[in-house]
């Protein structure tokens, strides 16, 4: 048996060991509904925010003090404008009219000490020049009274009604707009974020508790240190990967049960290289973002002797992957800035600046290169990590453990493969 098929049993043997341990277990049925939990908690905070926030709306008025006559005109034209916002949020507050008093300034003042409603903005005064007041944080809603009695002064000379009739006709883009390639790079990168910050973490506790209690150095003294590194690396990865296709099945077919509002704003993400291939590249990055993370995990872990350590590692590990994501985040922002070149060079946010390219970009040859580029690192980060747990835990230049590690090899030899 060649020396290289030796290799590859050992760290297969390795990552099917891992892979089943985690796989079959109780817990793991808690890690696959993980998402469900973090749903959950979401989406009850957004439903509690948006309850409050549109209860808030609901009393929110702008206020036009005009003549009774001009009451139907104006709210025809006010209808009229607010077809011009599609997003709800976007628009002004509803409008209120109301006739002129005795003094319209300090009838228009006192509206806003109602306690009934919230009035954020009152036009009064003659239309040719009309008064607007509102309140510091609603300067929107003080410029759209103000064009109101602009349109209000124009339909005076040509009516109510409109001078046009228009034919709507929808056309399909042949090729990606930029802006549906830049929204597809920015989801790229979230989503490997995302997928890296709720995976990549369990390297660290794995190995962590195997050398708590003496398992990773038994594994050590029988195949090489090296195939036992990268073997946890594949099984995690396996692990990850069986969460994706449970979870990429079960939102495949959601999509069917969603409203058509929704589809329509996941069809506006439109990756310049097309959707089939940009799929398989991103699983790539995902694949080498999540090697590069758990090589660093796995020889940062490797070090943490107890339960305490690996929680006082959590915080730089977020904060690290934090970091990748602003990085490439910005970096896609700004595809021929310097900031792109160095996301594309610097190994942890290369995988998350090149997915989001891939949405931008339809130039394949490059994307060859960076993923050669971050498996040359991956097997640096794992070369690495493997010198600093030898020398800083097994300390392997002593004569007792050269000795344990023939009588294990010599144990295990029927079982690894390597006899």
């Amino acid at each position: 048996m060649s020396r290289f098929r030796i290799l590859l049993r050992q760290i297969w043997t390795i990552a099917r060991r891992d892979f089943v341990a985690t796989v079959f277990t109780p817990t793991f049925l808690i890690f696959l509904l993980a998402p469900v939990v973090m749903g959950s908690f979401g989406a009850i905070g957004g439903l509690g925010a948006d309850a409050a926030q549109k209860g808030a709306d609901a009393k929110t008025r702008i206020v036009a003090i005009v003549d009774p006559a001009r009451s139907a005109d104006i709210a025809a034209l006010d209808l009229r404008l607010r077809q011009l916002y599609r997003n709800p949020d976007e628009a002004p507050p509803l409008l209120q009219t109301e006739a002129p008093g005795a003094d319209p300034a300090a009838q228009a003042r006192a509206r806003f000490d109602d306690t009934r409603i919230d009035v954020v903005a009152v036009l009064y005064g003659p239309l040719v020049t009309p008064q607007v007041l509102h309140t510091p944080t609603s300067a929107r809603a003080g410029d759209y009274l103000a064009a109101l009695a602009e349109q209000m002064l124009r339909a005076d000379r040509s009516g109510v009604a409109p001078l046009s009739t228009v034919t709507k006709t929808i056309v399909s883009r042949r090729t990606s707009s930029l802006r549906g390639a830049n929204a597809s790079g920015f989801f790229a990168v979230f989503a490997l974020f995302f997928l890296t910050l709720l995976l990549a973490g369990q390297v660290v506790s794995g190995v962590a508790e195997e050398r708590g209690n003496k398992v990773i150095e038994v594994l050590a003294a029988a195949v090489p240190l090296e195939s036992v590194f990268f073997g946890k690396l594949l099984g995690t990865f396996g692990v990850a990967v069986l969460f994706l296709l449970f979870w990429g099945t079960l939102l495949s077919q959601a999509t069917l049960l969603l409203p058509p509002t929704f589809a329509t704003g996941l069809s506006g993400l439109t990756p310049t290289i097309g959707l089939p291939l940009f799929t398989l590249l991103f699983f790539a990055y995902f694949t080498m973002a999540y090697m590069l993370l758990g090589a660093v995990f796995l020889g940062v872990g490797a070090q943490a002797a107890s339960v305490r350590e690996i929680q006082l590692l959590s915080l730089p590990i977020t904060l690290i992957q934090v970091a990748m994501f602003g990085l490439g985040a910005v970096a896609v922002s700004k595809p021929d800035s310097w900031i792109s070149t160095f996301a594309a060079i610097f190994p942890l946010s290369s995988p998350y600046y090149m997915a989001g390219r891939a949405a931008q970009s339809a130039s394949l040859g490059v994307h060859v290169l960076a993923l050669l580029w971050q498996a040359l690192w991956v097997a640096i980060f794992i070369a690495i990590g493997v010198r600093a747990f030898r020398r800083g835990v097994l300390q392997s230049g002593s004569g007792s453990f050269r000795w344990k590690r023939r009588r294990a090899v010599q144990e295990n030899a029927v079982d690894m493969g390597v006899s």
